[in-house]
């Protein structure tokens, strides 16, 4: 039996990237382990009146239980309504799904979008698996995010060394064999705290903290000009705030040489076709400082 997402009162994410697009910003994409996070996810979202993405790792939908996730997903939908916001728009998404089993899972479970990651398998493989879950998501109206190139850093189960560019001449080809929805590109973000290393920065005279190097703007200009208008996902996007950072390492934590992506350079991406930013480093780091300020 599969439970109608729907009638949760969440939206797939097709009509907010068409709106994004067109507007030039991009929809948050929260990645939540607890209540907590929730809560304060859905308090921003409402305060602004924003459309947002609810994300959930494999490692996260373990931990929670799937059958709490949709009820917690159905209770966020009410909770943004007693917040005033009427006509809440929120999805609830797979980040990062590794099978066609866990996706179909997903769906099966009331998410409203779910991501295929093959970014890993040979190109081939690669579409023949997105496109074997979108044919069994679109049955249900469900969205589908799949990836090309490959992003460096560590993510729950997914971890790369090195990244690799997503190659502008392959994406026609890959979003129309497959049908996917949106697509996660590889343009210089990485999953985690550590996104670069030392080496790959220059430092502030001034301050002395690391300055990252930019985003590859020319591979998304590229990939744009190929597939004009289609959905761009930026996966690995936390902006790494130094005054979490500064808190942690102040009450005993270690993170030293932490660097995000700037913020300027995620708004010039959201004025292109990237209209879904991935976040999920900055809420651990909040939370993380938080606790440690407080005892």
């Amino acid at each position: 039996m599969v439970v109608d997402y729907k009638k949760l009162g969440l939206v797939n994410t097709r009509d907010m990237f068409k709106r994004a697009i067109k507007g030039g910003y991009a929809i948050p994409a929260f990645n939540f382990n607890n209540l907590e996070q929730l809560q304060a996810i859905i308090k921003a979202s409402s305060d602004l009146r924003s459309p947002v993405i609810l994300q959930v790792s494999k490692g996260a939908r373990k931990y929670a239980n799937q059958t709490l996730l949709r009820y917690l997903a159905e209770g966020a939908v009410e909770y943004a309504k007693e917040l005033g916001c009427h006509h809440p728009e929120i999805a609830l998404h797979l980040d990062h799904g590794d099978s066609f089993e866990t996706c179909k899972s997903c769906v099966d479970f009331g998410f409203s979008s779910v991501m295929i990651d093959g970014s890993s398998l040979p190109y081939e493989e690669n579409i023949a698996l997105t496109k074997k879950v979108v044919e069994y998501a679109h049955q249900f109206d469900v969205t589908v995010e799949a990836e090309l190139g490959v992003l460096a850093g560590v993510e729950d189960d997914v971890v790369a060394e090195v990244s690799h560019y997503t190659k502008p001449e392959e994406v026609v080809d890959f979003a129309t064999r497959t049908g996917c929805d949106s697509l996660a590109i590889s343009i210089g973000t990485s999953h985690g705290a550590y996104k670069f290393t030392p080496e790959q920065c220059t430092r502030d005279p001034k301050t002395g903290r690391l300055v990252p190097p930019p985003l590859a703007f020319d591979v998304l200009a590229a990939i744009e000009k190929q597939l004009p208008g289609f959905p761009i996902v930026l996966h690995g996007s936390s902006s790494v705030p130094q005054e979490y950072v500064d808190i942690i390492n102040e009450h005993g934590g270690k993170m030293p040489n932490a660097v995000g992506i700037p913020e300027e350079q995620l708004r010039q991406a959201a004025k292109s076709a990237v209209c879904k930013i991935n976040i999920d480093s900055d809420s651990r780091l909040a939370f993380t400082a938080g606790v440690h300020a407080d005892i």
